[in-house]
């Protein structure tokens, strides 16, 4: 029988599993993925124009202003919170028009919130508040 020596052993070959570390790429890749955002700039700064309308708003709206006093006026004319549901709906047969209510600061939150009922029940698709911008 001939001796065997350690050199004459075959050493197998030991090899490494790739397959976790391909795991955690792809892992860590759709991490990345998906908490990147995709914001697409221009590439240039662009001034913005200023936004001034031209357009009378008295004869293309419905004007309703509460004084500081809390008394609603339409064209100058004092209505009360009752007759302006009446006003706006006549206007609105006309013309679908959009109202624009007109409060003071210094006026009543609760008149307020009255007159854009009466507004709403009077059948106004667009109504909006009037405010001063410094």
């Amino acid at each position: 029988m001939a001796k065997r020596s350690i050199l004459d052993e075959r050493d197998d070959e030991t090899e490494i599993n790739l397959s976790p570390m391909i795991d955690c790429i792809f892992i860590l890749l759709i991490f990345f993925i998906v908490t990147t955002v995709f914001v697409e700039e221009p590439g240039v700064e662009v001034r913005k124009p200023d936004a001034s309308v031209d357009v009378d708003l008295e004869k293309s709206s419905i004007l309703v202003a509460i004084t500081s006093d809390n008394k609603v006026v339409y064209g100058g004319k004092e209505l009360g919170i009752g007759g302006v549901g009446a006003r706006v709906r006549s206007l609105l047969q006309q013309d679908s028009l959009p109202v624009i209510i007109q409060a003071d600061s210094r006026s009543d939150h609760g008149v307020f919130s009255d007159v854009w009922s009466e507004v709403k029940n009077a059948g106004a698709k667009k109504i909006s508040l009037s405010t001063r911008n410094d």
